[in-house]
């Protein structure tokens, strides 16, 4: 790796010590979420006010065996369903959101490596995945014209490849053993290449200083003439040329995300809401006595009743995408997925905001650090447009349009 970058990461992710965790069901799979979230919640303020990375953590998160959940049984992985996957990572981000959007691409590039991988590269890397290795991404860039757009250069020579480029929100590159780096060839066709975190010509640069989700170290990749051997680049491009759930996945990972900070948000709403003080005018004794607090709460609860809901639903439709790949069955969970990108965004923010109101001045204090719930909710809701969710949602259902493919619908 170069570091001549005066941002550029120094420490790079050892390889496991020992095997991770293998686990075998969808209920161990979220048995251990719980275990975990219990613990990373113990010191989610005092994390994102240091912007301490999380090491530790999330050496933790990914020897549980939770960071493999999604390898299918026929390699050795539990391949559990997404309802449980949407589970795991809304219980964990309701303790940290900025842990619970680590795995994110983690788990879509082993989508996508299960969907256009060769059958050695899926035997080389899915036995890596549940060993503990974590998949960063180097997708993104800033640069370009559109999000779906890229201008990294894949250049396919013999038996390697060489890749060249500049990339933005890097989440998880900072802390991965592989960082899939996408490109295009001359035909514009994207491709994803596994570059080892060490790897020449490749720097990482935590330049993240976002107000929220502080610590997914969300930075930049330099990508300088960096090869690889072409058996470590995948076609990413065949996930998109015909109907498959590659898209959906990718979005509901983001819902699970928001609907996790609902939670933490609702959670620390119902504390605070009993510990304030009753106004003067309402004759009370107790601020948890007031009936324009417990409506409040109210709205707040069936509201996030129905995101989880619908986050539940979202997962069975991408499982039965998964499963049955179809024109048909592909539109169907980019739309319910949709509607759980808009419901959790909606509570998300609704929640965060209301817990500052509920709870009154005193809530504002740094200290208490309840103000990370809105500033984490702000910052992952703004992963790209809910605006244009409404228009895919109503779109289908008033025209019968189904949504363009790619990873973000």
């Amino acid at each position: 790796m170069t570091d001549q970058h005066p941002q550029a990461a120094g420490r790079i992710a050892a390889a496991p010590r020992e095997p991770a965790r293998v686990i075998r069901s969808d209920a161990e799979a979220i048995e251990v979420a719980r275990h975990l979230a219990e613990d990373f919640a113990r010191e989610a303020v005092e994390r994102d006010r240091l912007r301490r990375l999380p090491w530790d953590e999330l050496e933790r998160f990914s020897q549980s065996g939770l960071w493999a959940i999604t390898v299918p049984q026929a390699y050795g992985g539990a391949g559990v369903s997404w309802v449980t996957v949407s589970e795991v990572i809304a219980t964990v981000s309701a303790a940290d959101p900025s842990l619970g959007q680590l795995p994110q691409n983690h788990f879509g590039v082993v989508n996508n490596l299960l969907l256009t991988g060769s059958e050695a590269q899926k035997q080389a890397y899915f036995a890596k995945v549940l060993a503990g290795y974590r998949f960063g991404n180097a997708f993104s860039e800033a640069k370009s014209k559109q999000v779906t757009a890229f201008e990294t250069r894949v250049e396919f020579d013999g038996d390697r490849v060489r890749l060249n480029g500049e990339k933005a929100y890097c989440t998880g590159a900072l802390f991965a053993h592989i960082v899939p780096v996408a490109g295009v060839d001359e035909q514009q066709r994207p491709f994803i290449a596994f570059v080892p975190r060490d790897a020449h010509g490749l720097t990482i640069i935590n330049d993240w200083d976002g107000f929220g989700q502080r610590i997914t170290a969300s930075g930049r990749a330099l990508v300088d003439d960096v090869t690889v051997p072409a058996g470590d680049v995948i076609p990413a491009w065949k996930a998109y040329d015909q109907p498959t759930a590659d898209g959906p996945v990718s979005q509901i990972i983001q819902a699970a995300v928001d609907t996790g900070i609902a939670r933490g948000a609702f959670a620390a709403t119902l504390e605070v809401a009993r510990q304030a003080r009753p106004w003067p005018d309402s004759g009370l004794e107790h601020g948890w006595q007031d009936p324009h607090s417990q409506a409040l709460i109210g709205d707040l609860a069936w509201r996030l009743a129905a995101a989880e809901a619908i986050l539940r639903k979202a997962g069975e439709a991408v499982d039965q995408a998964l499963a049955e790949p179809s024109e048909a069955s592909v539109a169907r969970a980019s739309v319910v997925v949709g509607q759980a990108k808009v419901l959790s965004t909606e509570i998300a923010l609704l929640a965060a905001s209301r817990l500052l109101e509920l709870g009154g001045t005193r809530t504002v204090s740094e200290r208490r650090g309840l103000d990370r719930f809105w500033r984490n909710a702000r910052t992952h809701t703004l992963h790209d447009p809910v605006r244009w969710k409404y228009h895919l949602i109503g779109n289908a259902h008033l025209n019968g349009v189904h949504p363009p493919r790619h990873a973000w619908n």
